[in-house]
């Protein structure tokens, strides 16, 4: 497999485009002359002889262009949930983190009271080699004044990112500096991590996070793994709770890590997409560890594609709420002007022939997009019960334990959501942003004190020993946020540890973010319990332990 990995990285991108562009644009798109300008292409159909004849005819001048643009995504939405059209101008927002960067001046921010606050410099970006600090505030962009209640977070990226080598200009307020500081950033490259974290969770338990699957996500990987191993680390968690999917070939060698010779990945089809079988090559460096793998609803496509590979070659434990559903590939398709098209192809299908897309009507939305309200609605976030599989497709994993089609991954050990702490009060500071705020205004105000620490394990505990709520209740009070004294007391213990882990990050980054943020995480302290317990060897897994 190794000779094929490249291949592998680009073949959701590279199959069929000659399917989406010729057989779907053509006979689609390609329209009158404004409009064949626009596609590149010609054709003789309904949708052309309506546009050449509102062209010709209507009562007022039309932009065709503008017209079409209109038109597309009505067309795409009469397709399934996963096919879309974006915009030229959405595409510059977008950018391409997948590739593992983005065009920007490489800085994380938060809107604090109507100025943009720098929360983060991303380390080798363009604004760290200018001089540009974590708690500076951006007053003005390009000369022209960038504060008040109009700024959004769009608003923000569309002003800051932009295409490389293009320069901006930035006004700076710096609490020591009585002057306006100005910034002149050239644009670049800003590297994206898709593996934020990698450390030791428990003695010899190795812990890794993947936020999504890109470009650059098996590199990063097997650097970790690496670490991680060199660290005495003999088991691991692979965490994928919140992973939205991206690469189908990314997942593909991450996953062959863990397998043996032979053993099946992925398969995948369509219409016009022949079957393609993709197996393990043996080279694997993981293949006789222990592993835990995290899922949750927020689990989806390339990550559905890893836990379902762990799943039915009973190489992995499962462990968590059950995944997304989304087992559609997408091939995209670019456009002279900057727009692109990304059109479903094909399905893939895990190594038990499970295809996992959940059910959709065509051309209606609705429902799949209230899926995950219904589940909690259901009950499904906090007891395993509440999911039915009696009407699913079922399949079995090589030693035969039953798992299903048609509706995501379902978990072999069930966690339900962690509700402990959450209530009004919390939900009102949290889903505010008041939270982060003020954690943010704390490290503003201690930051070279706090630096004065070696290391985020002595911060934690001069943190641990500070009145962290009892601050944040009188700034959200100020905010506008009433006190409610049973509640606080109630969520104290998560209200602390959240606002620690993010003063943690704010100064010395990911790994003791994560650390602190998770010390009372539910799914987590069941992984660790499952590996000590040895439940997820692969002797384990292929006895009866876990046949349902």
């Amino acid at each position: 497999m190794k000779k094929n990995k490249g291949i592998y990285i680009w073949l959701p991108l590279c199959i069929a485009l000659s399917i989406a562009a010729g057989i779907f644009i053509g006979n689609v798109f390609s329209i009158f002359s404004p409009v064949r300008s626009w596609m590149g292409g010609a054709g003789n159909n309904k949708l052309e002889t309506i546009f050449e004849y509102i062209n010709k005819s209507y009562v007022d001048t039309v932009n065709v262009n503008e017209l079409m643009e209109s038109a597309i995504p009505t067309i795409i939405a009469g397709l399934d949930p996963h096919s879309t059209y974006i915009s030229a101008e959405n595409m510059e927002l977008t950018g391409d983190e997948l590739e593992g960067h983005f065009s920007g001046i490489g800085v994380e921010f938060m809107l604090q009271k109507d100025t943009v606050a720098i929360v983060n410099v991303i380390p080798g970006g363009p604004s760290e080699a200018v001089g540009i600090f974590p708690g500076d505030r951006l007053v003005y962009v390009n000369d022209s004044l960038f504060v008040g209640k109009g700024l959004t977070e769009e608003k923000v990226f569309r002003n800051l990112r932009g295409k490389k080598d293009t320069k901006v200009k930035l006004g700076i307020k710096r609490g020591t500096s009585d002057k306006l500081l100005t910034f002149e950033v050239t644009r670049a490259d800003v590297p994206v991590k898709t593996v934020p974290v990698a450390y030791a969770v428990d003695g010899n338990i190795g812990y890794i996070k993947v936020t999504k699957f890109g470009s650059t996500t098996y590199n990063e990987f097997i650097s970790a793994i690496a670490r991680l191993k060199n660290q005495g680390c003999e088991s691991l968690i692979v965490d994928l709770q919140g992973n939205t999917g991206g690469y189908l070939g990314a997942a593909i060698m991450m996953t062959n890590e863990f397998l043996s010779n032979g053993d099946m990945i992925v398969y995948t089809e369509g219409r016009a997409y022949p079957r393609e079988n993709v197996f393990a090559d043996g080279s694997g460096t993981c293949k006789d560890n222990q592993l835990v793998v995290l899922i949750d609803e927020g689990s989806a496509s390339a990550s559905e594609i890893f836990s379902g590979a762990m799943q039915d070659n009973d190489r992995g434990l499962i462990v968590g709420r059950r995944s997304f559903g989304k087992g559609l590939v997408q091939s995209r398709h670019v456009f002279k002007d900057g727009s692109a098209l990304q059109l479903t192809i094909a399905r893939y299908h895990t190594p038990s022939g499970r295809c996992i897309q959940k059910a959709y009507k065509k051309g209606d939305r609705s429902d799949y997009d209230m899926d995950l309200v219904n589940r909690y609605n259901r009950g499904e976030f906090d007891n395993r019960d509440s999911i039915k599989v009696d009407n699913l497709p079922l399949f079995h994993t090589l030693s035969g334990r039953p798992v299903y089609g048609d509706d995501g991954i379902l978990a072999d050990v069930f966690v339900p959501r962690d509700t402990i702490g959450v209530n009004s009060y919390y939900l009102r500071v949290a889903n505010s942003g008041t939270l982060r705020e003020y954690a943010f205004s704390y490290t503003e105000g201690n930051r070279e004190m706090l630096k004065k620490y070696k290391t985020w394990q002595d911060a934690a505990k001069f943190l641990a020993t500070q009145p962290l709520v009892d601050n944040l209740v009188e700034y959200a009070y100020r905010k506008g946020i009433r006190r409610q004294p049973y509640l606080i007391e109630e969520s104290r213990r998560l209200l602390q540890i959240q606002i620690e882990s993010f003063i943690i990050r704010n100064i010395y980054g990911e790994e003791g973010f994560y650390s602190v943020f998770q010390q009372d995480d539910k799914i987590l302290k069941e992984a660790i319990r499952l590996i000590k317990s040895n439940k997820a060897t692969k002797e384990s897994l292929r006895t009866e332990l876990y046949k349902r």
